[in-house]
């Protein structure tokens, strides 16, 4: 017990001073836990963790859970269906902070309270990614919120989290204990722990509401790119200015039933159309011959003085927040390509008016650079010569078809190569209600079940085998897999048992309540250590034989712990934190700094719940 005393010591001091990354901190914990199993036998005769358990980590439920569900999500991600759950969240939110934070927690908290909460925080990491995109928040500041929901969510049912699931099988044990006397403790139903769950959520939502100013990272390596930074490129690099806004076209619009062409000669080409949307079909640089029909929405580019009067005189409806084609021209799928015209280039001589470089090539030619010099007006009797770059607005796909096209060298080379599939979005979703349905409603083990879903998705070709191995997130999952060990340790040698029985003992004759107390502190500082079902496991026999020695509801005291082992945010060895370092770039600092309120607060409004329920 002393030697797994100081591995833990050695651990906290590695993660809380940040000597090494937490991923290799964990890995190097797990290293030196199994070289000391290796020799202490040889040397006590003892054991302090059988060796072939080592590395069990990598095989449990929870690490293939985790991997299964980030390729389920990757899946879902790449038919388009998340881009649409994000683009719904934020035109209700808009792009403020305190909006968009409720609506993506309390989303996530009600999914994952019939889920796993690591399954729910897994599948809106590419929404939230999305919505960073959109809004242009750092994602440090919409995880961790998020994160702490899932673990919040999975209080308000008895299946939302493993413990509670566990608890009703403890209970019908603890019965056979309970003195004759006594009356067996009933199992709790479905939604008895609902109005608790509710509350927990409520307090975390408005907790970051109210604080996340305060205790939320802001890593700029996470912050989003909005659709908007394509305007912002154009001022910073060639000092042109501009802006990009939407309009909605009705039926009795004066832009209804023109072409592209015959809507920018109304501006006198000071404005252009980068994106058009007619029902289903959204083209990035439309062609000047496109129409503009009754009902479609428009992305038009220029200054801002320059929109404005066209937007006045054409008795348009201007939203500059792109609710609508945000995702189209967010900086995964659009944005500014620089194309240079060489010597051998076939196009020198033509005006762009000629090539008509919209229809064939899909790219919207907004200014040319030549020599020292930037120009953006009257390009389409531009004239090419050899050396000319085109600063252009196009989608990604089309900017890659150009660089095999011998008439364009391709400057920009850093571009996002992301290739969504919407027509695969049937089998993505099908995959997902088959795979809910499997965790939901069969006995079928929870990776197996999510596996299902996952190779599902890679054999219907929504997701490539490359694209599914690059979806996994491998620092969590090395975080996570090697810490595992390290709480069986602390399980195995009578570590754990011996903390809650010394600490229990030097309560005694203490009111119920300072004991109710203990136990929830205990719990959670147990659940930060081992996983939240090793804790439980432990800690419910003994809540329920120190209620029947202190005259207390033996029901509510085991309930208690159940409750408390979700009480994981002070350090990132929960699942679902641990999900969401790499993402976040969170150190274990940020888990401290925010994590420490968050935990105080569960403390209290649990115990304040638990008694006015029960």
């Amino acid at each position: 017990m002393v030697i797994v005393l100081c591995i833990l010591a050695l651990t906290m001091y590695l993660f809380i001073s940040e000597i090494v990354r937490v991923d290799v901190a964990a890995v190097s914990i797990m290293v030196l836990l199994g070289m000391i199993s290796y020799v202490w036998p040889k040397l006590t005769g003892g054991h302090l963790l059988e060796i072939k358990s080592l590395f069990s980590g990598f095989s449990s439920n929870a690490v293939v859970s985790i991997i299964a569900v980030m390729i389920i999500g990757a899946g879902l991600d790449k038919a388009g269906l998340m881009g649409r759950l994000a683009g719904q969240i934020v035109k209700i939110g808009g792009t403020t902070e305190k909006r968009i934070i409720p609506l993506i927690s309390g989303t996530v908290a009600f999914i994952s309270s019939f889920m796993q909460n690591v399954g729910a925080a897994a599948l809106f990491l590419p929404v939230v990614s999305r919505i960073a995109n959109r809004t242009g928040l750092p994602m440090s500041r919409l995880l961790m919120p998020m994160g702490f929901c899932a673990i919040l969510g999975g209080t308000m049912t008895m299946i939302g989290s493993s413990p509670l699931i566990l608890l009703n099988d403890l209970i019908l044990n603890s019965n056979k204990m309970l003195p004759t006397d006594m009356q067996p403790m009933k199992t709790f139903e479905l939604f008895d722990v609902t109005p608790i769950g509710i509350v927990l959520v409520i307090t975390g939502i408005t907790y970051f509401i109210l604080a996340g100013h305060y205790v939320l990272p802001e890593n700029p390596q996470s912050a989003g790119i909005r659709a908007g930074d394509t305007a912002d490129y154009l001022r910073q690099t060639y000092g042109l200015e501009g802006d990009i806004v939407e309009v909605s076209v009705a039926k009795n619009s004066t832009i209804c039933q023109l072409t592209v062409e015959q809507l920018e000669n109304l501006a006198d080409h000071k404005i252009a159309a980068v994106a058009l949307k007619t029902g289903d079909n959204t083209r990035i640089s439309p062609a000047r011959d496109v129409p503009i029909v009754e009902g479609s929405t428009l992305a038009i580019l220029g200054t801002k003085a320059n929109l404005l009067a066209f937007a006045e005189k054409q008795h348009l409806n201007v939203q500059e927040q792109l609710p609508t084609l945000a995702d189209a021209l967010s900086h995964t799928q659009a944005g500014i390509g620089e194309l240079v015209i060489p010597p051998s280039s076939h196009l020198i001589g033509k005006t762009l008016l000629d090539i008509r470089m919209r229809k064939t090539y899909g790219v919207n030619v907004l200014a040319v650079h030549r020599g020292n010099q930037s120009f953006r007006d009257h390009l389409r009797h531009w004239v090419l010569q050899s050396g000319d770059t085109l600063v252009v607005h196009t989608s990604w796909q089309d900017l890659k078809a150009l660089e095999s096209n011998k008439d364009f060298i391709v400057v920009t080379t850093d571009y996002p190569h992301e290739e969504l599939r919407p027509h695969k979005a049937i089998f993505a979703l099908f995959f997902l209600v088959l795979t809910l349905g499997l965790v939901l409603f069969t006995n079928m083990i929870l990776p197996l079940a999510l596996f299902v879903g996952a190779i599902g998705m890679i054999l219907t070709g929504v997701l490539k085998m490359d694209e599914a191995y690059g979806a996994v997130n491998w620092k969590s999952v090395f975080l996570l897999a090697s810490l595992l060990p390290l709480g069986l340790a602390v399980e195995t040698t009578g570590t754990a048992a011996w903390i809650a029985q010394e600490t229990l003992r030097l309560l005694s004759g203490v009111p119920t309540w300072v004991l109710q107390a203990a136990l929830a502190v205990l719990a959670t500082i147990f659940t930060l250590l081992m996983s939240n079902v090793a804790a439980t496991v432990l800690l419910v026999p003994l809540a329920v034989n120190i209620a029947v020695g202190a005259d207390a509801d033996p029901r509510v005291f085991a309930l208690t712990v159940a409750l408390a082992t979700s009480n994981s945010f002070f350090i990132p060895t929960h699942q679902v934190n641990a999900l969401l370092m790499g993402p976040g770039g969170y150190r274990v600092k940020d888990f401290m700094r925010a994590g420490g309120g968050m935990t105080i607060l569960f403390l209290t409004m649990l115990l304040i719940m638990l008694n006015v329920v029960f």
